[in-house]
């Protein structure tokens, strides 16, 4: 095996070391809040967004009132994405079905697809106003038929970003806060004297938001760990040149300081033109100061010498985002195990992705593709099951199995449940304590 690392991105302790200065800040804030409820939720809107209005959560002619400001032909494209995730969400709810089903004479074995009560819904928008996280995370659990959805975003340059808030209007929202970072988090999962807390977290957000989603997890469910954004780009000469590789690269570094960003390919020519073309679009790009500091720690260039050895780095990173634009894509799609989304073929893109095409961007980082799958309207239903057993010989049947499982284990109690009734609906008499015969 053959690997070369034409650029690495920062050490691996010294992110270990972000990290750990994250996760203090979030437990002390998280227990603050806790303490003190909306005291400290409306301190930390101050010093963080210096934003502090009379109610966080928007009324309904205020939601109206933001909503007419959008222009038409936005509206008319905020709809058009928002269709696109819906459509494919519904699609999605199609395919889960309950079932029952009467595995033996008399034994009925079957499950229920249940929405959780309620949901929080994080859209990201200090920044960047995240229009496209509104409908991935509300619009699905609207599918799903989750009875409350409370969705909360920070305020873009001082006030309610118009845009998003149609977008959270459009896709279900019930309660919509202006409210950001661990504040919004902790308010939404804690509860406070006038947020009631929910049941479950999604969406996606910075390292703060992640660290807090991941220490409330228990307490509450959660979507995924969705932390900085991940990309990955898988390439040969045939189908890809380097200043498409660079584009695609550095489309998702100006996430944020943070984003890591790889290039996997089997050309070295193509990896150094690909370095070369970075330059030059960071040259004239004008997120390129966000985009170049993620470059410069997270940036990585990775030469294999053939396709086996790249899907299995490819595996082994887990990305995010991948996009694929070799000579076999679909060999890997068929290979590929660990990621939270493919793009194959140069016509596709992860912006498209990410914005519009339907499928949804609230994906596993850092390597959680290992375990789970991105944000889908399966993941506000909890499937839970049920059996019912209709006649006195499978009560029979079923008893004297469990009886004499129940014994070997060493549980009389368990036993004696099953033995009453063999007792009642068998008519055999089983000592307390003993199996059954």
């Amino acid at each position: 095996m053959s690997i070369i690392y034409l650029k690495r991105g920062k050490p691996e302790a010294d992110r270990d070391e972000d990290d750990a200065r994250t996760r203090k800040v979030v437990e002390a804030t998280l227990k603050d809040i806790e303490n003190r409820g909306d005291e400290a939720v409306r301190e930390l809107s101050e010093q963080f967004d210096r934003y502090s209005p009379r109610s966080f959560r928007l009324s309904d002619s205020e939601v109206e009132a933001i909503v007419s400001k959008v222009p038409a032909h936005t509206m008319d494209d905020i709809r058009f994405a928002h269709d696109q995730v819906r459509n494919f969400a519904q699609a999605q709810r199609d395919s889960m079905k309950d079932i029952e089903v009467e595995t033996l004479p008399g034994v009925i074995l079957g499950h229920r697809n249940i929405p959780v009560r309620s949901v929080g819904c994080y859209v990201p928008g200090g920044k960047f106003p995240m229009v496209a996280s509104a409908h991935m995370s509300i619009a699905t659990a609207t599918v799903a038929q989750v009875p409350r959805i409370v969705a909360a975003t920070p305020p873009f340059k001082g006030e309610p970003n118009p845009a998003v808030i149609a977008a959270m209007k459009l896709g279900g929202a019930h309660e919509i806060h202006v409210l950001g970072g661990i504040q919004a988090i902790g308010a939404m999962a804690l509860g406070t004297e006038t947020i009631e807390p929910v049941d479950m977290l999604v969406g996606p957000g910075n390292a703060f938001v992640a660290e807090a989603k991941r220490q409330l997890y228990g307490r509450v469910g959660i979507d995924l760990f969705a932390g900085p954004t991940e990309t990955m780009v898988i390439a040969d000469e045939t189908a890809a040149d380097a200043e498409l590789c660079a584009t695609d690269l550095l489309g998702q570094a100006e996430h944020g300081y943070n984003s890591p960003c790889v290039l996997l390919t089997n050309s070295r020519a193509l990896a150094e033109a690909t370095l070369r073309q970075i330059e030059r679009i960071l040259g004239i790009l004008p997120t390129a100061e966000t985009a170049a500091a993620s470059w410069e720690d997270y940036g990585e260039v990775i030469v294999c010498d053939t396709y086996e050895e790249m899907v299995d780095v490819a595996n082994e990173i887990a990305s995010e985002h991948v996009q694929v634009m070799t000579d076999r894509d679909d060999w890997f799609l068929e290979n590929m195990h660990s990621y939270g989304a493919l793009f194959l073929g140069p016509r596709t893109n992860v912006a498209n992705g990410d914005k519009v095409i339907g499928t949804n961007h609230t994906l596993p980082t850092r390597k959680a593709g290992r375990y789970t799958g991105g944000l889908w309207v399966g993941k506000y239903l909890k499937t839970h099951s049920y059996q019912r057993v209709t006649t006195d010989k499978a009560a029979t049947m079923m008893g004297e199995y469990g009886s004499r499982l129940c014994i070997l284990e060493g549980f009389v109690g368990h036993a004696e449940q099953c033995n009453i009734r063999i007792r009642r609906y068998g008519g055999v008499e089983v000592p307390y304590g003993e199996g059954a015969p």
